[in-house]
């Protein structure tokens, strides 16, 4: 194998698998470590930067770094990223004065951003600062989007969410709500130099079968239905609710469901549990909650008697898998009948752009979802950009705030008339943690503490109220066990080549066997002769320049790496390093900051 290059920045960074898996890149072990040290308005502005909405997302979101955490590989669960981040917005001083502002004169540029939810929020939280004049579009009366309308309360109160809201209105963002885009072409005829869609995915799926017209009052879209409950429109639910699907938004439907007086609610699902979509952890709390899942039923139709809902009939699935867990034949054993009294449909969600025009050059796929670039987001019209779940269909709150970064330098290279896929490069920047003799900028000792439960309102208690928050947050005292569990993935292990001399004192002390001197040689054949076997694919190997003495190579098997550095710490000739690395990741002030430097 060649040497490995260690000046490409995504070798480092997808070292850092939690960063790697953010759609956003939060640097997570950064804040992690500003939070050891109480600096907890430090530790929320990093997040802000990539995020946007710490105090939102330390609540809802959907926890692609979790699964990625590489704690998870060496004990049973990861590190507490996400409600770790709660704890920096909970715990914060007053960070207003030094969010960034809206300059005292305009570059001149209107920008209309379609739907105030976290993608064209982003945007207009990148580009306002920058002079852009943003005016946001919404059809309700508050902004939020499906985070305030989809989202109860009990998961994300109204008061963090306008909060965070807030402060990108404030940098002279102009919010229009109660205000319906009826028709793109007439907003385009007025002027704007860019328009940016975020109005997300707003058609639940409909389940046309058996006896759905007749049952039709008691038988509610998931999505509408959360948002009537949000808006106070709705305020109770038959006794007996059965739940159709098992994604994110079931789990708030259900868990609604038992604010709204039901005693009984089953979530129903076709497949088996490894198929679902929902979250580990929503599961767990729907199911503390006394919600019933059961599987492999198959919804057959409507049950109506009287010309009133009285049950569904559901047919009774079997499955065969193969080797890897896939569905190789299904087959129907029987039927049965579950009594409710309302069903709540939660299968999907779906675009709908009634009110774009076909014929303004704006192209669309056979579903209906509109062509688009996804490194810059513009779709087939110029100046016309999509973003968040009126993109690519539904995501999550997280990849919105990516679209709308990446969105917001496409509409400033658009203004300035400049190439779209022209992009500043990432970027690395590594320097040393070495502080004295054995000693680091960062705690390199070992905890093996167990991840830390989040405290909870009693069961009896959380029924009360639709708004009563269930997750209390972590005080500074309960987090200090939580914060070391961190193996600071950022902290590299680098190594010079020309300073080895093969003692083997890093591999002897590897804790867990990373680390092979060997002969050189093609990667799959190296990955068998490694003192621990690589077969994880996903990541990579690292492969040093031939040492001197032998020509053989320094092999580390970065999926094994814990970063300890015990390496560093043992090496008598300072070949091994362990040297914090900078993940550079730019949003659209860089990219004006290098048009300037140029």
């Amino acid at each position: 194998m060649k040497p490995t290059d260690v000046q490409d920045p995504d070798y480092f960074h997808k070292v850092v698998d939690c960063q790697w898996a953010c759609p956003a890149h939060t640097p997570v072990p950064e804040y992690i470590r500003l939070i050891a040290q109480g600096r907890f308005s430090d530790a929320y502005m990093v997040n802000r930067r990539s995020n946007v909405f710490p105090g939102i997302l330390g609540r809802v979101c959907d926890r692609p770094c979790e699964p990625a955490c590489r704690r998870g590989r060496v004990e049973e669960e990861p590190v507490a990223i996400c409600r770790l981040k709660r704890v920096a917005a909970d715990h914060r001083d007053d960070i207003r004065d030094r969010l960034p502002t809206r300059p005292e004169q305009s570059n001149g540029r209107r920008i209309a951003l379609i739907g105030a939810g976290p993608a064209s929020l982003t945007v207009a939280n990148d580009l306002a600062p920058l002079g852009y004049e943003c005016t946001i579009f919404e059809a309700m009366h508050r902004p939020g989007g499906l985070m305030i309308s989809n989202i109860p309360a009990f998961r994300l109160p109204e008061s963090v969410l306008d909060e965070e809201i807030d402060y990108i209105l404030d940098m002279g963002v102009e919010l229009k709500t109660n205000h319906r885009i009826e028709s793109l072409k007439s907003l385009l005829g007025e002027g704007y130099d860019a328009v940016f869609v975020g109005s997300g995915a707003p058609k639940g799926k409909d389940l046309q079968i058996e006896g759905r017209d007749e049952a039709r009052d008691n038988i509610h879209i998931g999505i509408d239905w959360l948002e009537s409950v949000a808006f106070d429109h709705i305020d109770s639910i038959g006794k007996r609710v059965l739940i159709i699907g098992v994604g994110n938004t079931a789990m708030d439907c259900c868990r609604t469901s038992k604010r709204l007086g039901a005693d009984t609610v089953k979530v129903m699902a076709r497949k088996p549990r490894e198929f679902f979509k929902a979250s580990p952890w929503e599961l767990e709390d729907a199911e503390e909650e006394t919600v019933e899942i059961i599987v492999n039923h198959s919804p057959k139709r409507f049950v109506v008697e009287n010309g009133r809902l009285t049950g569904m009939e559901f047919e009774v699935m079997e499955y065969d898998f193969d080797e890897a867990g896939r569905i190789t034949n299904q087959r129907i054993t029987g039927s049965t009948i579950i009594p409710c009294d309302d069903v709540i449909l939660a299968i999907g969600q779906e675009n709908a752009f009634p009110w774009i025009e076909r014929d303004l050059g704006i192209e669309f796929d056979k579903w209906g979802v509109p062509i688009v670039d996804e490194a810059t987001h513009q779709s087939t019209r110029d100046g016309v950009f999509f973003g968040g779940d009126s993109a690519f269909g539904p995501k999550n709150i997280i990849w919105a705030v990516e679209h709308g970064h990446q969105a917001a330098i496409s509409i400033h290279k658009h203004c300035e008339g400049e190439a779209l896929h022209e992009r500043l490069p990432r970027g690395v920047n590594l320097n040393s943690a070495k502080m004295g003799m054995n000693e680091w900028m960062y705690s390199n000792s070992y905890e093996g503490a167990l991840r830390r439960a989040m405290p909870a309102v009693e069961l009896e208690e959380r029924f009360k109220t639709l708004s009563t928050e269930v997750e209390l947050g972590f005080s500074a005292e309960q987090i200090v066990t939580e914060v070391q569990r961190c193996l600071n993935c950022d902290v590299q292990t680098v190594f010079a080549a020309p300073l080895c001399k093969e003692c083997d004192a890093c591999i002897d002390i590897c804790p867990v066997d990373c680390l092979t001197i060997t002969a050189n040689g093609e990667e799959p054949d190296l990955r068998t002769r490694l003192k621990a076997p690589a077969a994880n694919q996903d990541q990579a190997l690292y492969v040093s320049e031939p040492l001197k003495d032998t020509g053989r190579v320094m092999i580390k098997d970065e999926n094994l790496c814990v970063h300890c550095g015990l390496c560093a710490e043992r090496c008598p000739t300072a070949a091994w390093d362990m040297q914090d690395s900078d993940i550079f990741i730019p949003h659209v002030d860089d990219e004006v900051k290098g048009v300037a430097a140029e």
